[in-house]
């Protein structure tokens, strides 16, 4: 038998996926699972159990419009699959899972309580509810297709002492390390820069602590890089390692990780590390807390009614003000993990 795994979107959404596929592939070691993403997530999909398969496409460039997801159905039907689990279920993936229904090939694809979600992040009469998390989202998909899954699952690194990168020093006695992810795709997710780089500072003068600064794009790396020059013991990421297999194998050895809602979020609950994340327009309701996080490790303004207002945080502000993420204080932050 063999499955194929439809997952796109953004980093931290594909992330999601590894638990349960990993959980799938150990409790059906004969099942051949396939499992087509971008090719970003090569990283962590790549190596996770002996019967997975990883294909990285670029939708943007090589299958284009209708042709090219007609182009990519012809060639996925090349390796003869007998199921299709759509974790995504956008207009691309509706088209593929039709293709393969008119050929005989079943298909199931992912509820994602569009309607429940929109209830929980309207301005007024909410209804506050705690909605099926991605994780439970997906395994429902696969129980529709005969695969009940029992999430189990650790970390993407079977080792327990996984390498640190090479420009990384090992750690030194009673030295503990601090991972800062200050970034979000949406204003409504992060935290105010001159208030996390407050944070960086007062943590770099504990001589106990180092510092590992996460970003991605050119301008988050220009501001980490003046956070890293001013701080001691402060190491910018993206300057020193090569991609992101490296950054996961340093994540692995850090000892708590402080993040947005958040790609790095999810990237750093892989490694089974802990996430201490910060909370502002969106909510863990949503489901979306990153994997085997605890309730407790959150920090969010849980007095503000008007909380949650989106789903992702790209929704206007409707105070206008951001005071989900503005009313908590760099102390809240740093009390939270110097007291964990």
């Amino acid at each position: 038998m063999h499955i194929l795994i439809i997952r796109f979107s953004a980093l931290g959404d594909v992330a999601m996926t590894v638990p349960v596929i990993s959980s799938l592939a150990k409790q059906y070691p004969d099942l051949k699972i396939t499992v087509l993403s971008r090719p970003f997530a090569r990283a962590f999909l790549e190596n996770l159990a002996p019967n997975v398969n990883f294909i990285g496409i670029d939708l943007k460039v090589d299958y284009k419009g209708l042709r090219g997801i007609k182009r990519l159905y012809d060639e996925l039907m090349q390796i003869k699959l007998d199921l299709v689990a759509d974790f995504h279920d956008v207009l691309r993936t509706k088209i593929l899972r039709l293709l393969f229904i008119t050929h005989g090939v079943k298909t199931a694809h992912i509820n994602k309580h569009k309607a429940e979600k929109r209830r929980l992040c309207r301005r007024n009469d909410k209804k506050f509810v705690q909605q099926p998390t991605s994780f439970q989202n997906y395994c429902e998909v696969l129980e529709r297709l005969g695969f009940p899954v029992n999430l189990q699952f650790k970390s993407i690194f079977s080792e327990s002492d996984v390498a640190l990168p090479a420009s990384i020093d090992s750690k030194l006695q009673g030295e503990r390390w601090i991972g800062i992810a200050p970034f979000a795709a949406h204003e409504g997710k992060m935290y105010p820069l001159l208030k996390m780089e407050e944070v960086v500072r007062r943590l770099a003068e504990l001589s106990s602590y180092r510092l590992f600064l996460f970003g991605g794009g050119p301008e988050e790396k220009k501001i980490l890089t003046s956070w890293a020059d001013k701080y001691n013991r402060c190491i910018n990421v993206p300057n020193i390692l090569q991609g992101l297999s490296e950054e996961l194998a340093l994540m692995s050895h850090i000892d708590v990780m402080v993040s947005m809602d958040s790609a790095n979020m999810h990237l750093a609950s892989l490694c089974d590390t802990r996430v201490v994340s910060i909370w502002g327009a969106t909510h863990p309701f949503c489901g979306f807390l990153g994997w085997n996080q605890s309730d407790t490790d959150t920090i969010q303004n849980s007095d503000l009614s008007c909380r949650p207002c989106s789903v992702f945080g790209n929704k206007p502000c409707f105070r206008g003000d951001h005071a989900c993420m503005n009313s908590i204080s760099p102390d809240d932050i740093i009390q939270h993990i110097l007291q964990t």
